[in-house]
């Protein structure tokens, strides 16, 4: 194998390791040559041979101190030109004594080395156990040593691994995705017969979804058929079939190991922003779309003679129908629960059965209090055929021919009753009765033929057989109806105490009689029967009115939705697939992150307590500049990131210890998703009592954006940077809301400690003065989040547009700062180490496997480092008087090139 050495030293050390892959597993007969080659120009393949060396597996495990000193030799084999180091390092197995003697031997030098890397672990590695390798595969690891303050020396190790969630967590997604839709249109087809009006809305709605369903079953089938590596490279973010599918999701985790310290572990996500890259951002991001689509939904409403409704109200009628679908179930199943209690004469299971009847009962009227289920059952029974305005029956006697047209005028519709009747500008949730004397029936078919003249002169109205002309709504109907099963849950708590009463006294104490007596109550029932005999009639009384409920409340509900969707054809389901792309891409990277800081913290009491008392915080850490292209996904990933306050975790026992029974599985609608995170039977046994019982936990996902490359300098000096102020402001209310109700639920024992003693309320003061301060490039917030998420038991982000060059630069700095500040790296040793950190030397051909784009191939052939494609005018840029000097003599250049 080839070992390259440092361009431009004259010691250059062994900075590659040796990769034995699991096809070619190494023996102790397993021989290794070691060639090293002076390397002038790796580009132009200029480079001179200098020598070689060979040892034997069986002799580096049989050397002393498991190191070996080989000459190397020339060609003929008779010079020696130099020598080479062999070490052999445990990882996880190493003492203290281990430690000290860790020291630079080759000639003393005070430089920092790669002493290990694999592609696959080692055996006695704990971050390689049989639970992370379900969800993290393909490890990736580099393990250096670096000199502290105190000449000991400390082993860091750096190993990442690709995500399964990267693929699974998408195709759940869509999946989840299609069936949604797919309810939705039998919802619209359950509202019944329509007007014409309606019902061709109803159709083109239908229509709309239908080819959003096409369009996400083609890609579910094509994500089906990829196999091979468990992430996206960036060459491919453009790629339609791949864009629900995050860019370069990758784990990060640095393992320090010092002398008389405990092991550290620090961990970091990476990933291309969360952005619709397919779709393009010629119109802008998500946040801007969604603005604009907003604004100009209210002309839509009258172009379609819709009522316009809030987002607000939109997400309202989601909930309501996501709690009377989740409910109903629920409220059925305890009330069988309840007669088989009965049946079984036993009053303890009786009164429990009834207690959370009673609970899940009160929930359901509750969610169905609102006045927009009230007010949308009224528009419903307006967009009816033969609908009659309250007023008709007292008008009809004397109103004269009313004739119907095929296609009314707009204004012609507003009188015809083509809309629900409410004023303009009249909230949803507050119907008034209109003021016009006008008595109209909504036409069945959409004739426009007159219909026949009585002999008295007056034209009858057109009827339907199914559907009475004269049908007048009772505002009052959906009062009696809600109110029904309030009452049907009150008659079958009487009977329950009545049978209690028929039990045997043992206490001798009379039981309490309720001092409300219900006249729904049967009075006349057998005190000798059955319990389930008296109980049935009254159960299923409730279940008819719940039933009944449900359906209008659906109706109801399904009828704003269509409003609503109406309204937005078709630029709304364009941007609601654009959000749903978004959305898989920032889940994706959640669970990932949820899952690897879940595994990490298993036996971390505090942080478990933590966790189901408050849930954790999520800080996605974003480099986007805030010009060109990179607003719109900056737009994207902020509507992304925002999204993700729908979704909750719930952790459960997994069937088997088999990997595919341990992969997070995703459930739920667009407006609430849960993630449930399974585990092993022995380890979820030891997870506090409450993680058990299925408590859903949450999290918090708050996003800090600086920009740091040279569109960001332009941007800062002639364009508008509103977007990133906001972003920064706005989430560090949400992260210091966070922490003032962790400061309340959690004891600060639970949280962990660090070197560092700066107190986290001032981390916080800090972070908000420099969110508010106008200072270019304020990298410094990144610095504060970032600190203030670790010390929170957090979960970090890091991204960039594609999760490369910048992202790297981001997270070895980070890395080398951890090692000064908490584990007292030597000052001269932190250059040397972030150096080695970003060598293309030490990354370039894991770089190459971890991305196939032709950019970074490109980079690595050249044998450069990474800093040159994002920092290459970072002199010229500090004046702007210098960038215009820069690209003058560029242009000049080129033309003078091309000529």
């Amino acid at each position: 194998m080839e070992l390259p050495n440092m361009l431009g030293s004259r010691d250059p050390l062994f900075l590659t390791g040796v990769t034995f892959p699991p096809e070619y597993p190494a023996s102790p007969e397993t021989l290794v040559k070691l060639t090293v080659y002076d390397v002038r120009d790796k580009a132009r393949d200029n480079s001179s041979f200098l020598g070689s060396a060979t040892f034997s597996v069986s002799e580096l495990l049989r050397s002393k101190d498991d190191q070996l000193t080989l000459n190397l030799r020339s060609s003929d084999g008779v010079l020696a030109v130099g020598t080479v180091l062999v070490s052999r390092v445990n990882m996880g197995e190493m003492e203290e004594g281990d430690m000290d003697h860790i020291t630079a031997d080759v000639q003393q030098a005070q430089k920092c080395t790669l002493v290990c890397e694999s592609s696959q672990g080692t055996p006695n590695d704990k971050d390689n156990s049989p639970l992370t390798g379900a969800v993290f595969k393909n490890p990736v690891c580099k393990v250096y040593k670096f000199q502290t303050v105190d000449c000991k020396w400390m082993l860091v190790r750096e190993q990442m691994e690709e995500c399964t969630l990267s693929f699974s967590i998408p195709r759940q997604l869509l999946h989840l995705y299609i069936q949604e839709d797919m309810r939705r249109i039998q919802e619209l087809r359950d509202l019944g017969e329509l007007s014409p009006h309606w019902d061709n809305l109803r159709k083109e709605v239908i229509g709309r979804y239908g080819q959003v369903i096409a369009a996400y079953q083609e890609t579910l089938a094509e994500l089906n058929k990829i196999t091979g590596p468990s992430f996206k490279p960036s060459c491919s973010k453009a790629q339609r079939y791949l864009e629900f599918i995050p860019i370069n999701l990758h784990t990060q985790r640095m393992r320090v190991m010092c002398p008389r310290q405990t092991d550290a572990f620090y961990d970091v996500i990476t990933v291309g922003a969360p952005a619709a890259h397919f779709q393009g951002f010629k119109g802008g991001g998500l946040q801007r779309l969604l603005s604009r689509h907003e604004a100009e939904k209210k002309s839509f409403s009258t172009a379609y003679q819709c009522i316009y409704y809030s987002p607000e109200h939109t997400a309202k009628a989601q909930e309501v129908l996501h709690s009377v679908g989740h409910l109903q179930p629920l409220i059925s199943g305890l009330a069988d629960q309840l007669l088989q209690a009965a049946q079984q004469h036993s009053m303890a299971g009786l009164r429990e059965a009834l207690k959370t009847l009673a609970g899940k009962t009160e929930q359901f009227v509750h969610a169905l209090k609102d006045e927009l289920v009230k007010s949308a059952l009224l528009a419903l029974h307006a967009a009816q055929p033969g609908y009659v305005t309250k007023n008709q029956n007292q008008t009809l006697p004397g109103h004269q021919g009313h004739s119907h047209q095929d296609h009314p005028s707009p204004s012609q519709r507003g009188q015809q009753g083509q809309s629900p009747p409410q004023n303009p500008g009249h909230s949803p949730g507050q119907p008034s009765a209109t003021d016009s004397p006008v008595v109209v029936c909504n036409n069945v078919d959409g004739g426009s033929q007159t219909a026949p003249i009585r002999e008295d002169g007056q034209t009858p109205l057109k009827r339907q057989d199914s559907i009475p002309c004269h049908k007048e709504y009772d505002e009052e109907e959906w009062d009696r109806v809600w109110a029904d099963v309030a009452k049907s849950l009150n008659c079958v708590i009487a009977m329950v105490d009545k049978l209690q009463e028929q039990e045997p006294i043992n206490n001798n104490q009379e039981q309490p009689i309720p001092k409300q007596v219900l006249a729904d109550v049967i009075t006349s029932h057998n005190p000798e029967g059955d319990w389930r005999e008296q109980l049935c009639p009254l159960v299923v009384r409730l279940k008819e009115c719940v039933a009944e409920v449900v359906v209008r409340a659906r109706r109801a509900m399904t009828f704003v939705l269509l409003q609503e969707a109406a309204c937005s054809i078709p630029q709304g389901l364009f941007l609601k697939q654009r959000r749903d792309v978004v959305f898989s891409q920032a889940l994706a990277a959640l669970a990932c992150g949820f899952v690897m800081r879940l595994y990490a913290g298993m036996e971390d009491k505090g942080f478990l307590r933590q966790l189901h008392l408050v849930g954790l915080v999520a800080q996605f850490e974003s480099l986007l500049s805030t010009y060109s292209e990179e607003i719109g996904m900056l737009e994207d990933m902020e509507v992304g990131i925002s999204d993700l306050h729908r979704v909750a975790f719930k952790i459960t026992q997994a069937k088997t210890d088999d990997p595919c029974d341990l992969q997070p599985v995703v459930i739920g609608r667009r407006d609430h998703y849960t993630v449930e995170v399974p585990l092993p039977r022995l380890a979820f046994q030891t997870l506090p009592h409450e993680i058990k019982e299925g408590k859903a936990l949450q999290v918090y996902p708050v996003l800090f954006n600086v920009g740091i490359n040279e569109q960001q300098t332009i941007a800062d000096r002639f364009g508008d940077i509103s977007l990133q102020e906001r972003i920064n402001q706005r989430n560090f209310e949400i992260l210091d809301s966070y922490y003032k109700s962790l400061s309340d639920k959690v004891p600060s024992e639970c949280l962990p400690c660090f070197q560092t003693q700066t107190d986290l309320k001032d981390l916080l003061g800090t972070l908000g003065q420099n969110v508010v301060t106008k200072k270019r490039k304020n990298v410094e917030i990144l610095w504060l989040a970032g600190t203030i998420c670790r010390r929170l038991n957090g979960i970090r982000f890091t991204s960039c547009k594609s999760a490369k060059d910048r992202t790297s630069m981001s997270v070895t700095l980070e890395q080398c700062a951890l090692l000064r500040d908490e584990h007292q790296l030597n000052k001269d040793y932190f250059t040397r180490a972030l150096d080695c950190m970003r060598s293309r030397l030490t990354q370039g051909e894991v770089v190459c496997q971890w991305d196939s784009d032709p950019e970074a191939a490109c980079s690595v052939a050249e044998n450069k480092p990474a800093s040159r494609h994002f920092y290459p005018i970072a002199l010229l840029l500090v004046s702007s008087h210098l960038l215009v000097v820069w690209l003058i003599l560029s242009l000049v250049f080129l033309l003078a090139k091309y000529q």
